[in-house]
């Protein structure tokens, strides 16, 4: 197999496997044969949530217990890579079995390199959710499920000065709550997009991408919509100590009943990493965009910027810190939300295989509506294993 090809399309096609874990334990596959590996970890978690429903007035509290199984098969051919990923996380609160829950996640992605100027990552997935947290939680818990098939073709060579990708997906929100609850939230998705990319540097390139969304409602046509956008912007890898991505542009939302009035806005996307020293690492993230209205709501003009740091201590003990601030602006109904959001996390690295961590969460919303302001706190300690 070519180094290219490990580089790009493998990439693709497993870190959303893997990645996504944020293991700092180097898991050992298991060869079924060649090029079919199988790697599985468990990840075992008992935290303290002192406001599991989010809730300003009359509180719950309970210890949780987590168990997270992740099984992910992974297979590579000449130019091809495959990973299918299985993970269900199941919560036991010991003070209200009634909320007991395991969600479900099944992600398969693929990835193919036909020649060196084409490229095509394809992706699907199946989620199935219970959150304690919802606007509906005096009555039952949400219970929804998510599924979605897309893909992303590349034309041009890496090396190349000019790149383009064509993408989309498809997406279906359901819920599975009873009497009808949440039925109105219930919607398909079509997502199309285009990005050019121009090389004006060795490791940077300019881009322009446009954005088309169809939001189609089972039940609640009224929000029927569709999302046009443009942004331009500039991405760049590993240039001094810095890496990353800022598109700025501006998206309109036209609702398919005339009774709603459009919506605009300036749309931006931003991800920055900064490394300072080899073991320690910055993160920063912002953007704006409109999303979808919740709680009567046509639409939230939502704002978030969000700045973590990872610092390597020593050879096996690893610390985390996160600050994250959201601004939600509900349009056509009286409400903003503004939500701060505190992480701190240690994590010690026992064994090749094994990991303990510890965590704290603090999280602060300030509501302009009657009783959705709240504030919450977390305390956690996990084991991570893996063969």
């Amino acid at each position: 197999m070519s180094t290219k090809f490990n580089t790009t399309v493998l990439a693709a096609a497993v870190s959303a496997a893997l990645c996504a874990n944020a293991w700092a334990i180097e898991p050992q596959s298991v060869k079924l044969s060649d090029g079919l590996t199988f790697t599985p970890t468990l990840k075992v978690a008992e935290r303290y949530d002192d406001n599991f429903r989010a809730v300003e007035t009359g509180e719950e509290s309970s210890w949780i217990t987590g168990i997270t199984p992740t099984f992910v098969l992974a297979a590579e051919g000449r130019k091809s890579a495959y990973a299918l990923t299985y993970s269900a996380n199941s919560d036991i609160f010991h003070s209200s079995h009634k909320d007991d829950n395991t969600d479900h996640h099944l992600t398969a992605d693929a990835g193919f390199e036909f020649d060196a100027r084409n490229r095509l990552v394809l992706n699907a997935g199946f989620h199935k959710v219970e959150e304690t947290a919802s606007l509906d939680q005096n009555i039952e818990n949400d219970k929804y499920s998510t599924s979605n098939v897309g893909g992303l073709y590349t034309f041009g060579a890496e090396t190349a000065r000019t790149q383009v990708d064509f993408g989309a997906n498809y997406e279906e929100l359901r819920y599975q709550n009873g009497n009808g609850l949440n039925a109105d939230k219930e919607r398909d998705t079509t997502a199309l997009k285009s990005t050019v990319y121009y090389r004006v540097a060795p490791k940077t390139r300019a881009l322009v991408e446009a954005r088309h969304t169809d939001y189609d409602y089972t039940t609640n046509t009224g929000l029927n919509s569709n999302n046009i956008a443009l942004l331009g912007g500039v991405t760049w890898d590993a240039t001094a100590k810095t890496s990353g991505t800022v598109k700025i542009g501006g998206e309109r939302k036209r609702f398919d009943d005339s009774r709603i009035d459009d919506k605009s806005g300036s749309l931006w996307e931003v991800g920055v990493t900064w490394m300072p020293r080899t073991y320690s690492t910055f993160n920063l993230t912002t953007r704006r965009a409109l999303d979808e209205g919740d709680n009567g709501a046509s639409a939230i003009q939502a704002q978030s910027t969000s700045l973590s740091w990872e610092h390597e201590w020593a050879d096996r003990l690893t610390s985390n810190a996160s600050f994250s601030y959201a601004d939600k602006e509900y349009q056509d109904v009286n409400r903003d939300d503004q939500l701060s959001t505190l992480g701190l996390g240690l994590t010690y690295e026992m064994r090749r295989w094994l990991d303990v961590g510890v965590g704290y969460a603090y999280s602060d919303n300030d509501s302009s509506a009657a009783t959705e302001s709240f504030e919450r706190n977390i305390y956690s300690i996990s084991v991570t294993a893996s063969l």
